[in-house]
């Protein structure tokens, strides 16, 4: 007898992404030529792929007035090779920027004419103002309400501009990227600290509002600088995006790079070659906003124009939604047995938190939402790993919209569902990063799942049926007489556990 093939009533249940065709971006900086292309137009895109050249197009742009031969040489070969790859990723549409160096040089509109030859796409060279909104639209895409001033360092500029929440406030631009800098500055880091202290003088008015907010870091050189701090400190979540710093500890740890010879910093050979003489000059320029505009933390941003560019062509509806939910979903619908069963849970467990004395806040709830969705992605991998593997693959995922503390707590409460909830079970690391709060309540949602799961396997529509709550002095599973056959030793073994830790007594009740 052979398999039905048939689409059932509920196939809709199991329905995986259709993001459409892949978008690419072509980013033509001053320092490099980046094609990232994207599985799909979305509220959190996946890259599909990453390339970059590292050209120098704008190296001594400022002293000579002209792009530099070799680097044009360089970033046409790497458009013409860019091209050849979005044919073969069959991307749909391609979007080309040009930035700061073309910008400048005289000879910039004949190279954007080549430019274009080479890649076959229209190029938008993007204006300082432009670059600078486009930067803060990519971390209001990449962070949760961001509050702050976003700074933007590329080769050729400097854009600061200031974001509060979806807010975009007016933005600047300077010639204090890593190249201009070392250009302006005839290779002096003395003279590269005065060039950098007067000109930003000229944004008084948005570093004026820094004071007490977040700096969001934007750029190659930042974010290689924010790797070389955390080899430093020996810290072991090596994911950039999210990635917060006390200004104090920075300011100590930029001297540090601006006094030595990149060569012995801790870690410097994960830095391009090409890259690690600018290391110096953008510490330069992160010392002097810090000094000027005394943030409260300075958090690293893997998103800025390019993300930008594609969170602008979002309807407001997709806009709105929640980055790190919309991730975690799509990573639901990949990867879970039943991706209705993630709502499901989030609704099963939100009835649980509510008949408890201690309510959560809206941040705690909304990674609580994320770890339901992430709660099954792991049921692939082989039982003894399950927990292993789910841990890594959530701590490490490219998600946006979260910090570091609230990667622990996904991951550790994933883990636990998976591995029991005993804290020595955990990894330090983790359990140090989410903190002593979100710690116990990764145990907390750990111990839900591990009830959830024996009660559904996974499946829609069983939860709704088996709510669970606390009721005065007693933790409550309530099963449907015609799901009286689930309750058992393990069933009850689990329920306990969960109310030892609310201080509670656990019942199960049928009918």
């Amino acid at each position: 007898m052979g398999l039905d093939h048939t689409a059932s009533p509920d196939a809709a249940a199991f329905a995986r992404i259709a993001p459409g065709a892949p978008v690419a971006i072509i980013d033509i900086g001053s320092n490099s030529v980046r094609l990232v292309a994207y599985s799909g137009l979305s509220r959190a895109p996946t890259p599909l792929y990453n390339e970059k050249v590292l050209c120098g197009l704008g190296r001594h742009v400022i002293s000579t007035g002209r792009l530099h031969e070799d680097g044009v040489r360089r970033a046409l070969q790497a458009l013409a090779r860019f091209r050849a790859l979005c044919r073969t990723m069959r991307v749909g549409r391609v979007h080309v920027l040009a930035t700061a160096a073309a910008r400048d040089a005289e000879n910039g509109p004949a190279f954007l004419e080549a430019a274009a030859e080479a890649c076959g796409e229209p190029i938008e060279l993007l204006s300082g103002r432009r670059e600078a909104e486009l930067s803060a639209y990519g971390v209001i895409s990449g962070f949760h309400a961001p509050d702050g001033v976003v700074g933007d360092l590329g080769g050729g500029s400097l854009e600061l501009v200031d974001v509060r929440g979806t807010a975009v406030g007016r933005g600047v631009t300077m010639p204090l990227g890593g190249l201009a800098l070392q250009d302006l500055s005839g290779g002096s880091l003395k003279k590269a600290r005065k060039i950098a202290a007067e000109t930003l003088r000229k944004a008084a008015p948005q570093l004026e509002t820094l004071r007490g907010r977040t700096f969001y870091a934007v750029g190659g050189t930042w974010r290689a600088l924010a790797r070389l701090h955390q080899a430093a400190r020996d810290y072991r979540l090596h994911v950039m995006h999210g990635y917060t710093i006390d200004p104090a500890d920075e300011l100590s740890f930029l001297q540090v790079v601006e006094q030595s010879d990149a060569a012995t910093l801790a870690a410097v050979e994960s830095v391009s070659e090409a890259r690690r003489p600018l290391l110096a000059y953008g510490a330069v320029v992160l010392e002097e906003v810090i000094r000027s505009g005394r943030p409260r933390e300075i958090a690293v941003s893997a998103t800025g124009v390019r993300e930008g560019l594609l969170f602008e062509q979002l309807d407001p509806a997709t806009r709105s939604l929640d980055p790190l939910l919309s991730a975690a979903d799509e990573l639901n619908r990949l990867r879970a047995r039943c991706p209705a069963h993630g709502p499901e849970l989030q609704a099963w467990t939100d009835a649980f938190m509510a008949s408890l004395d201690t309510p959560e806040t809206a941040d705690e709830r909304r990674l609580r939402h994320a770890a339901c969705l992430l709660a099954d992605v792991g049921w692939r991998t082989h039982p003894d790993y399950r927990g292993e593997q789910s841990l890594n693959l959530i701590a490490h995922a490219s998600f946006v919209g979260i910090d570091h503390p609230g990667r622990a707590y996904l991951a550790v409460a994933v883990f636990f569902r998976h591995e029991g909830v005993s804290p020595e079970k955990a990894s330090p690391l983790l359990r140090t990063l989410a903190g002593p709060r979100l710690f116990e309540q990764a145990r907390l949602l750990g111990a839900l799942l591990r009830v959830a799961f024996p009660v559904s396997v996974a499946m829609e529509g069983v939860l709704p049926r088996t709510p669970l709550v606390r009721e005065g002095g007693v933790l409550v599973l309530r099963l449907p007489e015609d799901l009286r056959a689930l309750a058992s030793d393990r069933l009850s073994n689990r329920l306990r556990g969960l109310a030892r830790l609310i201080g509670v007594e656990a019942r199960i009740a049928v009918g």
